[in-house]
Order: C-alpha cells, then structure tokens, then sequence
C-alpha cells in the first residue's frame, strides 16, 4: 500500500497542472470590480452584476470564457453599443443634413421671391402704363404667374400649356379691342386660337415674343425646380441613410468591439484601431452611398452654375414683362396684316349695330393701349433691366419714365443676383469639405476614443476581439470585393440590400434629371412623351380642354366649347388643342413622382451595377 501511494505521488508529480491558460489566468489576475464601477455609472443595476468572475457559457456574442456579464447584461450592452455606434454616424453627418437643408430652404425662398417680385413688377409697370385696360385684364397675367408658381412648385398642369393658354387668352382678349366695329362670337375666337397656336405657325400675332419667353423660361424653371428636388432628395436620402438601422451582423461586430472588454473584465482596454476599422467599413460600407455620390454633387454644383449664368432664374424672370411689352408692340405695328390674315381664314365676323356715345369708345380705349410711346418705352425699360440684373428695381425705372410716375414712389424689390450668387458659391464651398464624406465616415467614427485606441499610441496593447494584445489582421478597404475579405464580418452583412439600393437609386434619378436639366430638358417631360406614345396614357391631355376639367380647373376666364377645326369659323369640325404640334410638359411634384419607365430602367442599372 504505501508503495502505491508513492507511486501515484510520483505519477501525480509527472503530469501537467492547469499552468497558466487564459482561463486560469483571466480568473486570478482580473475581478469585475472595474466593470462594476462603469456600468454602476451608467445607471446598471448592482444586482444584476456578478460580484466575481463566471462561467460565460451563457454568452451569445462574447466569447465564452470566465465573464463578468450576464445574459441580461449581454443584451443590454448589445443594445448601448449600438446606439453609441448609431450616434456617432448621424452626428458625423448633420453637418451634412443640415447644410442640404438650409441651401435647399434658402434657394426654394429666392426662388418663390423672383417670381412674386417679377409679377409685382409687371403689374405696376403695366398698371402706370395702361391704366384702367391693364385693371381690366389682370387676371390674365396673375394666372399665368399662377401658373408658373404651379409648375415650379407641384408641375401643374405642364409649362407649355400654361404659356401657351396665356397667349391664347391675351390674343382673345386684344383682338376685339383692335376692331370694336366687330362683335365676335365664341366659335370665331376660337378659330382665332387655333389659328395663333397651329403647328406650322401661319399666324404669329406676337411675333417671335412668345418662342423666346417660351425658351428663356422654360430653361429656367426646368433648372430651378431640378435644383430644388436635387437638393430635397439629396437632404432626405443623406438623412435617412445615417439612421438605417442594422444588420445583425453588425450588431454583434460592434458588441464584440466596445462591449466584451466589459464583460471580460478589463474596460480600460480600448479597442485596436484596426478592429474598429474593420467593424465600421463593413457596417458602413453596405449603407454608404458611394459612388453614386461624388456624381451627385457634380451634377448639383454643375446645375448651379447654370442658374448663375445662361439658364438665370433672375433674368427669366425679369424677362417676362419685356416679352410680353414686345409682344403688345408686334401686335400694335402689324395689326393690319394679323387681322387680313385672320379674316381669311376665320371669315368675317359680325358687325356691331349703332351705339351711344355717353361711354367712351372702344376705339378710344384699344388707343391707350396701343399707344406706340407707351408700349416699346416699356420694353425699353423692362429690357434694360433684365439684361442689367439690377437686384430690386427691375421695372422701377419703366414705371417712373413711361408713366410719369415720382422717382420717389416706393419700388419692388427682388432677391438680387448677388444673392443667388452668394448662395451658390456658399453651398461650393460646404460641398467641397464633405465630397469624401462616406469614404471618411468609418475614420471619423474609429477616430472617438469610445470605438478605438488612440492612433498615436498604436503599439500599445489593445483589445482585439478575444483579449488583450495587438491586432494582426489587416485592415480592409471599402471596395466590394476588399470586403469580402474582412475578418470581422460575413459576406451577407457587406453586402448592399434592398433599402440602400433604393437610396442610390434616388439619388442617380436626383442626378440624371440634374445634368438634363443643364441641358435645357425635362427628364418628366421625356418620360411622358415616352409612355403616352407607348402606352396611351396620358389622356388627362385630350384634345379639348373639357377632358382635362377633372385633373386641372380651366384658367378663370370666360368658358370655352371645344375647339373644332373649322372653314371659314363656322360648322363642325375636329377637336384641336390650343399647342397642338408642339411638347406638352407633364412633369411630377417636388414631392418626386417618379415614372415608371425611369423606375425600371434605373433599377436595372442597380441591379446590374456593382454589388
């Protein structure tokens, strides 16, 4: 027996003891009192915190080694560290979101302020030229500006017809002034519009005043209201990126990077570096919105050079007056032609009968409007002004010279040209600092000393995701393919899904309509030419205005039948439309109605861009 025994003790003695392993060692040389304290600090309840190490067979993300968390305590630290990591990535980019906001508010103001200091414009230019006549029919030219603000604001009922009305309107109104022995019926009016707004412009009772207001400021509200949704939809999809939620890959990669230390005892640890950047390229990489958004700011910044220069809002604007004072004059000098020509086509109207004489004569009245001095003084004036682009007096100086009016009258003021340039080289420069925004975004998140180690101190010890050390994985990039490499993080959690491709392809839509906006083209005027030719939509377009009632109200004037493609104005004949030839804009909201033909074509782009 007592050989036995000396045996086992030698045999005892042979045989390896626990040693120093990392279970051993981590129950000896570390206590929870540390983790105690910090989580004691942010509001964790002692009780639910292990006095001394335990068996972490319960951890599901941590690794399972004697631990200082709970289930409990693991999951809510899952939660905490995911809503820091969240934190940092919307305050790193509100700077961002607030830039497009304000730019997008502060543009859409000038905006809104040029159109309605150009209508006060022209209505006390034309009311001191034109007195009583002007009174008369200003509601013909306060719709049109109506008009206009639809269309920049939700597209209305499409630019072309907007202009197009307003010239059929003025015509239907003038014309009767320029021959007052006349009664016209509503049938002749009518086939004086048709005639006006044909195709093949066989009647030009304006001259070339309506095509070049038509070109100058198309192009300009085209390019402002592409501006405005490029600004919006870049603010909303920025702002929603920073706040997606996330995968649960990465929720467990950011648990592991900033809660395990805790759990294991040591929360005076900081994450590596590299770690951190891992993490963070992985999580934000399937969120981010490059490449898409170096193209964006292009075709933003692109765009707004185009309303400083050939495509100016502040000049359109200021423009419409002297089109239409040209307009008036065209219509005043060739008045004998016009009217020769329309009496061949539309016969002749009816005579009036013998009036009395105790109002004054319409032919007294067409003469203060056609008063020659009157008319091109205003053009004159008006046209000075656009081209100077004198901020605030646009008109100011027509109105004191053609009417006699005090050069101390009070005049209208409008957001000047200084104040749009401003603006867009303000929104330049904010641009500029954050065109690497996304690229930079894991550096600036890995840069607060919650989520990583001090760059400068790299080389001492840090946690790495399963102790105390140095990480020796490499740090990947951004790319598709370098992160299918990173060691942090499955290849479902980098890859981009559904939600962030629907971002990018909002922010490449913003971008398409952009570039062709500074090409003087309305991407939702093609994409309804293209599904009414394809598809037969579009009937809210119908050859008489009656068809369309339902989807937009007629302008408020006196009603029209359809109009009827007449001989001689009189009898039946085919409904025509007012612009019938010529693009109609449909165009969408502000609120971006995307079409159909965009939504497909764009989303196979995605699809087959680089995943």
């Amino acid at each position: 027996m007592s050989a036995l025994r000396s045996l086992l003790l030698l045999l005892l003695s042979l045989c390896p003891g626990p040693g120093p392993g990392p279970g051993t060692e981590a129950k000896v040389t570390r206590s929870c009192v540390e983790t105690r304290q910090v989580l004691g600090a942010r509001g964790y309840s002692l009780s639910l915190l292990p006095p001394a190490l335990i068996s972490g067979e319960h951890l599901r993300i941590c690794t399972q080694e004697y631990t200082c968390c709970s289930s409990e305590i693991e999951q809510r630290l899952t939660w905490e560290t995911e809503t820091t990591f969240r934190g940092l990535v919307e305050e790193s980019g509100s700077f961002l979101v607030h830039t497009l906001a304000a730019r997008h508010r502060r543009f859409d103001e000038i905006f809104r302020e040029i159109l309605s200091s150009s209508e006060r414009s022209l209505a006390l230019l034309f009311h001191h030229s034109f007195g009583h006549l002007y009174s008369q029919h200003a509601p013909v030219f306060s719709g049109l500006f109506s008009r206009l603000r639809d269309y920049y604001q939700r597209s209305g009922e499409g630019l072309d017809d907007a202009l197009v009305d307003f010239w059929a309107q003025l015509l239907e109104r003038l014309f009767p002034l320029l021959h007052p022995q006349y009664i016209f019926s509503p049938e002749y009016l009518f086939c004086l519009t048709r005639l006006a707004s044909s195709a093949d412009d066989s009647l030009k009772p304006f001259g070339d005043a309506p095509h070049r207001l038509h070109l100058q400021i198309t192009q300009a509200l085209v390019a402002a209201r592409a501006f405005i949704q490029g600004l919006e939809t870049g603010r909303d999809v920025v702002s929603e990126t920073l706040k997606v939620p996330m995968s649960e890959g990465c929720r467990r990669a950011v648990m592991r990077l900033t809660g395990c230390p805790l759990c294991r005892g040591i929360p005076s640890v900081p994450p590596c570096r590299g770690f951190c950047l891992n993490v963070a390229n992985g999580c934000l990489h399937s969120q981010g919105l490059d490449p898409d958004w170096g193209a964006y700011l292009d075709g933003l910044l692109f765009l707004g050079e185009k309303l400083q220069g050939a495509f100016s809002f502040e000049l359109a604007a200021q423009a419409i007056g002297v089109r239409i004072s040209e307009a008036l004059k065209y219509l005043q000098e060739n008045s004998v032609a016009v009217s020769a020509q329309v009496f061949q086509q539309c016969g002749n109207p009816q005579r009036t009968q013998s009036r009395t004489r105790r109002a004054p004569a319409p032919r007294e009245e067409a003469g203060r409007l056609w008063t020659s001095a009157r008319v091109a003084g205003a053009a004159r004036v008006a046209g000075a002004a656009a081209v100077a682009g004198a901020a605030g007096v646009a008109g100011a100086a027509g109105v004191a010279g053609v009417a006699g009016a005090p050069r101390t009258e009070e005049r209208p003021t409008m957001a000047g040209t200084t104040s749009l340039n401003r603006l867009v080289w303000e929104l330049r420069e904010r641009l500029g600092r954050v065109r690497g925004f996304w690229a930079l975004l894991p550096q600036v998140v890995c840069g607060d000393p919650r989520m990583a180690a001090d760059a400068s101190k790299d080389t001492a010890p840090c946690w790495t995701g399963s102790g105390r050390g140095r990480y020796l994985s490499p740090v990947v990039g951004l790319s598709p393919s370098e992160q299918l490499d990173n060691p942090e993080l499955n290849k479902e959690d980098t890859s981009i899904n559904l939600q962030a491709r629907r971002r990018r392809l909002q922010l490449r839509a913003a971008t398409t309509r952009m570039r062709l906006a500074a090409l003087g083209r309305d991407l939702e005027l093609e994409d309804w030419d293209e599904e009414a030719s394809g598809s037969g939509e579009g009937q809210h377009y119908a050859d008489d205005w009656m068809a369309g009632a339902a989807a937009v109200a007629p302008p408020a004037r006196l009603p029209r039948p359809p109009r009827r493609d007449v001989s001689g104005g009189k009898g039946g004949g085919v409904l025509v439309r007012h612009n019938q030839g010529r693009s109609r804009t449909g165009g969408t909201s502000v609120g971006f109605r995307t079409h159909p033909i965009l939504i497909l074509f764009l989303s196979a782009l995605a699809l087959l861009g680089p995943r």
